[in-house]
């Protein structure tokens, strides 16, 4: 499928750079039209797709108390127990190599418009987005200098496999021109993974490449995936252990400080243990930080809360999802996820050095379906990073796999009905969304657990504190209750004196259970096959009048949902774009031997929904669509060009293609 991307910039005095952008008709400001919506066809297929819908837990009995008050100091000065100054890009997305060109792009000149959205959305919010891109996938993959049959990655099914039983990889550099093409628009900032199945012959293209093409937006190298798990995976002796890692480590470095084509030398990241059968501390005691200080930019693990592989794989017995639904619907649930870091995360402290989740999503091979897929996950992830958060992580990254997972964020269709079928938005990327406006864009933000209504698992709530002063406060209600009777309110008290009002927004759904119809501040991202990435709907932030002499602010919290309560305007809107930059798209799909149909006709079918050149859209040779203004140069970096174009002219069509 292909799509028009419009970008709508205004400067008058620019040089102009030669790049491989395919440039369409010029569209003028505001005239681009959105991607029509119509009704998905059912769909059995794919477990990203999957529609398994279990019953919510029980209220529990007894229920929690549905009044309590929270006591809060309005000056961090006051309060103990704080975390580090976070960043609204605390919770970002680690993308699985082999999937790179079904959610990136098929190159630097073919851009994925939905992912586009998703990035910008979050930017707009955060100030920044990380993405990684690694995973079991790149400890195999290898950079070449071209693929014969012209593709930027490729899976070589002659080469050694990986634990998901993917083929290793071969990718070229337009791989990494993509990810700066991405970065001119939505300003994401990259990890990527250095190969690490064989330090005997070590493969350091990615890392010579990635510093020449992403410059500053490559924030880190890891080096080694798991290698906790290495021997249960064959890729080691059955006796390697962290020391064998440390010296790994070691030779890598060594060959990183050799190497001209290398220039910063202390991007690398370790050691990325998975909680198998080493714990971090077994890492530390071999000498790895101080050994290894100057080279490293951060700390990281990776882990899982639970696994599906008896189900994905065979490996082990099956779980039932409604037996495990109840282990996500609770604060305890991150709190025991976090307890083992904890000392880890104050040797960072000590040592200077960030601490990174570097991997994580609701279970291993691929999540559960009921689970992974429906709004519990939403709330599970957004406390859980939350938590990661107030115990001093310094990010944490959300797992995005192919069609045959069911935990994606984010999932872009099939290959063969991308023509017709538009994104699916997984719960996870509301966590997410909601997650840069909890912490803002300002580096300051510090985060306490309120141990709120007595610790009650089902209630948890947090504060946030930015620049010194209390701007946020963060609820949650985990229960399931249509009658309203487990409603809550939470009495925000502030001796020092409380606004004349607040303003809320809500992420909701009918049920922990649903799958669709989540929302957030009124607006949703849609159902399977329904997103191209931009908020639906009109925004609803809710304002509530507070009690200036006692001080105090009631905030209702539906059950189930998260409430999110900005304690004035100046936070409020630093977090709630006033222009949201969009990428606007427009299906351009086959052109030869396709019929015309009449928009009204095909706005309830199953074909394609896009407007094109007025009432009736014609995909045939003869249609105005067809009148591409042709490519633009064909040097790199290929967005550089067309920035300075979109920018010159106002509004440039530019299309990307799945």
């Amino acid at each position: 499928m292909r799509f028009i991307l419009t970008l709508a910039f205004c400067f008058s005095s620019l040089s102009v750079a030669h790049a491989s952008v395919t440039v369409y008709n010029q569209v003028p400001i505001g005239q681009a039209t959105g991607t029509a919506q119509s009704a998905a066809a059912a769909y059995s297929g794919s477990a990203a797709y999957d529609s398994t819908v279990l019953n919510a837990p029980p209220i529990p009995n007894p229920a929690p108390p549905n009044q309590f008050t929270l006591q809060l100091q309005s000056s961090s000065n006051a309060v103990q127990g704080l975390s580090i100054m976070q960043s609204g890009s605390f919770l970002g997305f680690s993308i699985e190599t082999s999937v790179v060109n079904q959610i990136l792009g098929i190159n630097s000149s073919f851009l994925q418009v939905p992912f586009l959205n998703l990035m910008a959305n979050i930017k707009q919010r955060a100030g920044s987005v990380h993405v990684r891109v690694g995973g079991n996938t790149q400890e195999t993959a290898t950079l070449v200098d071209s693929i014969p049959d012209g593709k930027a990655i490729e899976k070589d099914k002659g080469l050694a496999t990986n634990p998901t039983q993917t083929p290793a990889l071969i990718f070229t550099r337009e791989i990494l021109y993509m990810l700066a093409n991405i970065t001119s628009l939505a300003g994401v900032q990259w990890y990527l993974g250095v190969p690490f199945n064989d330090t005997s012959n070590l493969r350091l293209g990615i890392a010579e490449a990635g510093q020449a093409i992403l410059g500053d937006n490559l924030i880190g190298l890891q080096c080694g995936n798991e290698p906790d798990l290495y021997a249960s995976h064959n890729n080691r002796p059955a006796t390697y252990s962290p020391y064998d890692y440390f010296g790994e480590f070691g030779v890598l470095v060594q060959a990183i400080n050799n190497n001209q084509n290398i220039p910063v030398k202390n991007k690398l990241i370790g050691p990325s243990v998975a909680s198998g059968d080493w714990t971090p501390e077994m890492v530390w005691d071999t000498g790895f930080i101080p050994a290894y200080s100057n080279s490293l930019s951060a700390l990281a693990v990776e882990h899982y809360p639970d696994n599906n592989c008896g189900a994905a794989f065979q490996l082990g017995a099956i779980k039932d999802p409604q037996t495990q639904f109840p282990n996500y619907l609770n604060h305890t649930a991150g709190k025991l996820l976090i307890a083992p870091y904890l000392n880890s995360t104050a040797i960072a402290q000590a040592a200077g050095k960030p601490f990174l989740m570097f991997e994580t999503n609701t279970a291993s091979c691929g999540g559960f379906p009921g689970i992974s897929n429906a709004f519990g996950s939403a709330l599970w992830g957004l406390d859980y990073g939350l938590q990661m958060a107030h115990s001093n992580f310094s990010g944490a990254l959300f797992h995005v796999g192919g069609q045959s997972v069911y935990y994606n964020p984010f999932t872009a269709p099939p290959t063969n009905q991308s023509a017709f079928h538009q994104w699916t938005i997984g719960p996870l990327y509301y966590s997410t969304l909601v997650s840069a406006e909890v912490f803002g864009p300002s580096n300051t933000a510090q985060i306490i657990d309120l141990n709120a209504n007595d610790d009650n698992m089902f209630t948890p709530a947090y504060a946030l504190y930015e620049g010194g002063n209390l701007a946020r406060v963060a609820l949650f209600n985990y229960m399931t209750d249509p009658s309203g009777a487990n409603t809550y309110t939470a009495t925000i008290s502030i001796p020092s004196g409380a606004p004349s009002q607040v303003k809320v927004k809500y992420l909701q759904a009918a049920s922990v259970a649903q799958r669709t119809n989540i929302t957030w501040a009124g607006q949703t991202f849609g159902g399977n096959f329904e997103s191209d990435g931009r908020l639906q709907g009109s925004l609803d932030v809710q304002t509530v009048a507070c009690d200036t002499t006692a001080n105090t602010c009631q905030i209702k919290v539906p059950a189930p949902s998260f409430a999110l309560v900005f304690l004035n305007d100046d936070v409020l809107s630093e977090v709630t774009p006033q222009n949201p930059l969009t990428f606007a798209t427009t299906a351009v799909t086959k052109k030869v031997n396709t019929a015309t149909v009449d928009a009204a006709v095909l706005a309830t079918s199953n074909g394609h929904s896009g407007l094109e050149g007025g009432p009736r859209m014609g995909t045939s040779k003869t249609t105005a669509a067809s009148n591409a203004a042709g490519s633009v140069g064909n040097a790199r970096p290929a967005m550089n060009a067309l920035v300075v174009m979109a920018m010159t002219l106002g509004a440039l069509m530019v299309g990307t293609q799945r």
